[in-house]
């Protein structure tokens, strides 16, 4: 034990003498490695903050315990969206009111229907605005935050009141030096009266969600028609009991009933909950991690055969040492430990270099990207484990090789 101890320690101290005999070299060596782990943490990061981005982003578009039912509430690709166009019926506000009269007092409900339109105020023009006919219920629903003012009310939307809530690129556009609170905001020719101000969102799942403004549905149905389809929001009462899966199966079978939808016929009706855009986003990062992962993983085998080329010239050039100690008793084992651990030193300082350099490049996308890229355990083991096998594996032939020299003839090498 002593012996095996005491050649570890020889060819430990052999592998950093070497490693500091030729720094610049040895530098340049660890380049793909240090690619290599970096890629492999910013990938990795980049993946799990995407996961913490679409959570966050969907409880800033649902609420936490809200669903959505819609003629199309989602859709794969175009095909997909047609085939549930043609098979599903519009929901009008008329369904609306039956939900809310057989399960409204469980369950609380909110028209959604949307139409892009410009924003007028005061001589200023605000182009790409999205005007959102919704229920006073929706402020609850989706818990809109407010930085000014408050959401419409019940008696407003019931009386037909033109008020709004605006988001926040309308109110800097509109009303950059002032509170938007009281003034007058024009939506096709009709003017409505600022009741409030959404908190800054930013984009949202690729989306603008600062450029909306709430009005009420009755409003709305009264501008844009009344035979629109229209998506309903849908949330348990507090002190109902109802988890979201019940609430959103006590809806299920009041509009399955409305549509007449025998047993067994799949529903005329398309749901979404805050876990479905959790499970797709999931199922969409998991196929861009089997695919980039490995890509990363690459550069670290590209570091691998630079490090085996190296190692190759290194015995090249300690020919006569390794003959040397061949001659004072070393054996080939211990030949080939002195090399190994030369290998494997070069790949763990690369891959403590490429963890540093991955975890400064994660910082900076963060702060530049504004998505909350996170370093995570298995990542970090999977760039550090993976940079170990490729030492392993890039000094193991040197490393026989060098074991299998005839000190006689290595001795003869000048």
């Amino acid at each position: 034990m002593a012996r095996r101890g005491y050649i570890f320690a020889t060819a430990f101290r052999l592998g950093l003498e070497s490693i500091r005999a030729r720094k610049l070299r040895s530098s340049l060596t660890l380049l793909g490695v240090i690619i290599g782990v970096a890629s492999v943490i910013v990938v990795g990061a980049a993946i799990e903050g995407l996961g913490v981005y679409a959570q966050q982003s969907t409880e800033k578009l649902f609420g936490s315990e809200t669903y959505l039912v819609a003629r199309v509430a989602r859709a794969v690709g175009r095909k997909e969206y047609f085939d549930k166009l043609k098979r599903n019926k519009p929901i009008q506000p008329a369904d609306l009111a039956y939900l809310e009269a057989g399960t409204g007092d469980r369950i609380v409900y909110s028209s959604y229907a949307t139409q892009a339109e410009e924003i007028r105020a005061a001589g200023q023009v605000f182009d790409n605005g999205l005007v959102v006919g919704a229920s006073a219920t929706m402020g609850e629903l989706r818990e809109i935050t407010l930085v000014e003012g408050r959401f419409f009310t019940g008696d407003e939307e019931r009386r037909r009141q033109a008020v709004a809530v605006i988001g926040e690129d309308i109110r800097a556009s509109l009303f950059p030096t002032s509170s938007a609170i009281g003034r007058t905001v024009r939506i096709g020719g009709n003017g409505f009266a600022v009741v409030g101000v959404q908190e800054k969102l930013g984009y949202v799942m690729g989306a603008n969600r600062d450029n909306t403004v709430y009005i009420p549905a009755t409003v709305y149905s009264r501008l844009y028609g009344p035979s629109r389809s229209i998506s309903v929001f849908g949330r348990a009462r507090r002190g109902s009991g109802l988890t979201m899966e019940e609430a959103l199966d006590v809806t299920r079978a009041a509009l399955r009933a409305r549509f007449r939808i025998r047993p067994g016929r799949p529903d005329r009706f398309d749901t979404l909950t805050p876990e479905g855009i959790r499970a797709w986003a999931d199922g969409i990062l998991s196929m861009i991690s089997s695919v980039v992962v490995p890509v990363t993983c690459i550069s670290l085998l590209v570091g691998g055969i630079v490090i085996m080329n190296i190692m190759l010239v290194s015995v090249t050039e300690r020919t006569s040492e390794i003959g040397l100690r061949k001659s004072l008793g070393a054996r080939q084992s211990d030949i080939r430990l002195q090399f190994l651990i030369e290998a494997v030193l070069l790949t763990a300082a690369g891959g403590a270099a490429g963890l540093a350099l991955g975890a400064v490049l994660a910082r900076v996308l963060s702060h530049a990207l504004e998505i909350p890229l996170r370093i995570t355990a298995p990542y970090v083991g999977l760039a550090l484990a993976a940079a170990g096998v490729v030492g392993l594996l890039a000094g193991w032939y040197p490393a026989v090789r060098a074991a299998r020299l005839d000190p006689a003839a290595a001795l003869r090498v000048e």
